[in-house]
Parts: C-alpha cells; sequence; structure tokens
C-alpha cells in the first residue's frame, strides 16, 4: 500500500471518528448533567370574568343550569395533585392542576428537582405510574399530551392546559425525556 493511500485512509478514519463525536455529543448532550436550570414562576392569576361582574347592582345572576360547570373559583384552586417518584433520575417535588378563577387550568410544577437532559417535556398522560424500571417507558404508550418542554430541571413552573382538555381522561404526569423515551419522575394525580 503505498503512502498516499494509506494517508487517504488516515483521513477518512479520522473524520468518521469526528463525525461520530459530534453526532454523539449532540445526541446525548452530556454537559447537562452538569448545568442546572433554576426556574422561579409565581402561580399565574387571571382576573375572573363571571356573570356577576356584568350584572346591575342588586340584581340576581341565577345559579348555573343542570349539566354545566360550576363557576368558576374567586381564588386559584387545585383540582388534582401528585408528588413525583424517581424513574430514569432522581426526581422530586409536587404537581398540582389549578383551575384559575378565569375557569383555565394550569399544571404547576413545584420544588422540582432532578437531572437536567436533552430534549424533556412535561406530559399529562393516563398511564399508570409504577415505580422503578417497570414504570420507565410507559408514559408515552397510551393517551398522553404534551404541554411542552421542561423549561427547568429545578425550580417552581407553570404549563397552561389547552381550553377543553378533559381532565377525566388523565391520570399522571411525566417529566418525559423524547429523546430516548424514558421517565426521568412522574406522578399520580388525585382529585381534590
Amino acid at each position: 500500500m503505498s503512502r498516499v493511500s494509506r494517508r487517504r485512509i488516515t483521513i477518512a478514519v479520522l473524520a468518521v471518528v469526528v463525525l461520530g463525536l459530534g453526532a454523539g455529543l449532540f445526541w446525548f448532550q452530556p454537559w447537562k448533567i452538569w448545568v442546572d436550570e433554576t426556574v422561579s414562576e409565581a402561580l399565574p392569576s387571571a382576573p375572573a370574568t363571571t356573570a356577576s361582574s356584568t350584572a346591575a347592582p342588586g340584581a340576581s345572576t341565577g345559579t348555573a343550569p343542570t349539566g354545566t360547570a360550576s363557576a368558576p373559583p374567586a381564588a386559584p384552586q387545585a383540582v388534582a395533585s401528585g408528588e413525583l417518584i424517581s424513574h430514569e433520575h432522581s426526581t422530586s417535588g409536587t404537581v398540582k392542576i389549578i383551575r384559575l378563577p378565569d375557569g383555565t387550568h394550569t399544571l404547576r410544577i413545584e420544588n422540582l428537582d432532578t437531572s437536567n437532559g436533552p430534549d424533556l417535556h412535561v406530559l399529562l398522560t393516563d398511564a399508570p405510574v409504577k415505580e422503578g424500571v417497570a414504570g420507565w417507558r410507559v408514559f408515552d404508550d397510551g393517551r398522553h399530551l404534551s404541554l411542552g418542554k421542561l423549561k427547568g430541571n429545578k425550580g417552581d413552573q407553570n404549563y397552561a392546559l389547552p381550553a377543553g382538555t378533559d381532565l377525566g381522561k388523565y391520570t399522571s404526569v411525566s417529566i418525559w425525556c423524547d429523546r430516548f423515551d424514558v421517565s426521568f419522575g412522574a406522578a399520580a394525580l388525585t382529585r381534590a
């Protein structure tokens, strides 16, 4: 083999190694192990827009018809909550579904403490929360709703639920790594 051929092979091998290393770094993002992203969002508030605010003074607003939702609360109110358990990564914190005065709902995560990772999302799901390895990969199997990318791996954060979300169809929340299809941690929701 000539010197030119060996040099071409060496360059080709080095190019493959560099490309492989670059792809691996992009895929795994190992630097996130040492980087914490702390979020400190306050509980959202929305002005109450009830019939009583537009009624004439002293007028009766009546009651809600049978079969319709009751009037929104005057202050934010938890309608479901749960404690996060660890799955693939050590995870702790509290999740709450909050009904705001305007009738909208927000998922609130408080005191979150988990690992940072690539492509983390917050999922509202119908999957049961199982401890250990058995619970790591179940949250994208059935009905699930992505509320968006995790804003930070520590702290307090809010995720607005889309209008019309049927809360009766969802029983859990997962901090979900889309890149590797694995739960970092999850919480079973208990209705208030």
